[in-house]
């Protein structure tokens, strides 16, 4: 989910405060259902289980809809509070479309350990505190199809410990760890793996790209794919050096050409990243010019201080050469005495 700034947009918030979170059944918990721009909403935490290592949330539709034949605009903040530091909230902000297959949107929001540590202020005598910030926007209705199927909204206004079905959420049948055997990674692929589970999350097709293909290929695909969102997402413009560039080009063609997923969506940060090398270049060579003329600035102010030294030390010497030069006979200094002694 992306960090945008909302301008002139009205939010309706829903605050979700889970106490004696340890003994929440944390495998299957989510918010009782709210009702926000006309429609009902539940806030999900991402089943927490001895394999997870991330703290994730999602916004999902709560009300009674068909497969199919319906579609929900919003715009939406999440934000995990930090009961020690406001400052150091969480939000993660985002405009999505929900419909059929797509019932909930959802994101990364830090690693479990940050979040279990009190000392954070994410767990605070055993209390999380999780908001919703939603505009639903007018274009955004139930298509006529609700209508003439007799789709009845229900009133459930049910406990954090219900039974949940995965499906509901819109996230495809498969996960990234049902497709690959995460044990087998090594930690710089393993490093990879949050990254992937978010492009995942919001592009499913790359899951169901990769259903049927073998084992081998399925961690090359995810592999690369790993290394391509790590270069975004953690360079910086000065780390896109020739070898890095060309790392992220090479990465980028072979996925392409070979991997089988849909990678529309990550074309332009890949340009635009590749893009930085010509820029930064140049801005190497204007710092560089920069570095030199301001070095021969100092130099020319150097020399000037010590041409207007020199001219002082100049004047003071002709005046004290005219006042020796007052009466003075010269002589020559090789010339013999000739004393007529003896």
């Amino acid at each position: 989910m992306d960090n945008h700034k909302g301008k002139s947009i009205s939010f309706e918030p829903f605050v979700w405060k889970i106490e004696k979170f340890s003994k929440q059944n944390t495998k299957n918990l989510r918010s009782k259902s709210f009702r926000i721009g006309g429609y009902k909403w539940r806030i999900l935490l991402h089943p927490l289980r001895k394999n997870v290592e991330h703290f994730s949330l999602y916004l999902m539709v709560a009300d009674s809809l068909p497969a199919y034949g319906w579609s929900r605009k919003a715009h939406f903040k999440l934000v995990l509070v930090n009961q020690i530091d406001d400052n150091k909230s969480i939000v993660k902000e985002t405009h999505q479309k929900f419909k059929g297959g797509f019932r909930s949107w959802g994101s990364f929001f830090l690693n479990l350990s940050d979040f279990h540590d009190t000392k954070q202020g994410y767990l605070v005598n055993n209390t999380c505190i999780i908001e919703a910030h939603i505009n639903v926007q007018a274009s955004s209705q139930i298509e006529s199809s609700k209508q003439e199927q007799g789709v009845i909204e229900t009133s459930d206004e049910s406990s954090t410990t219900e039974s949940f079905d995965s499906n509901e959420t819109g996230t495809p049948d498969l996960t990234l760890r049902d497709l690959l055997d995460l044990e087998s990674l090594g930690n710089e692929e393993a490093s990879y793996v949050p990254l992937l589970e978010e492009a995942c999350v919001w592009h499913p097709s790359l899951i169901r790209s990769q259903s049927k293909r073998t084992q081998r290929f399925k961690s090359w695909a995810f592999s690369s794919l790993g290394q391509v969102l790590h270069i975004l997402k953690t360079s910086k413009v000065k780390d896109m050096n020739e070898e890095v560039s060309d790392n992220l080009r090479g990465l980028w063609e072979e996925l392409v050409m070979a991997s089988g997923f849909n990678l529309d969506w990550l074309e332009p940060y890949v340009e635009s990243a590749l893009s930085m090398r010509k820029h930064l270049e140049r801005t190497l060579k204007v710092n560089e010019l920069k570095g030199r003329i301001n070095d021969l600035e100092n130099k020319m102010r150097k020399l000037r201080g010590e041409l207007a030294e020199a001219k002082v030390e100049s004047e003071e010497a002709k005046k004290v050469l005219n006042e020796l030069s007052n009466g003075y006979i010269e002589i020559d200094l090789n010339a013999d005495l000739s004393y007529n002694v003896f």
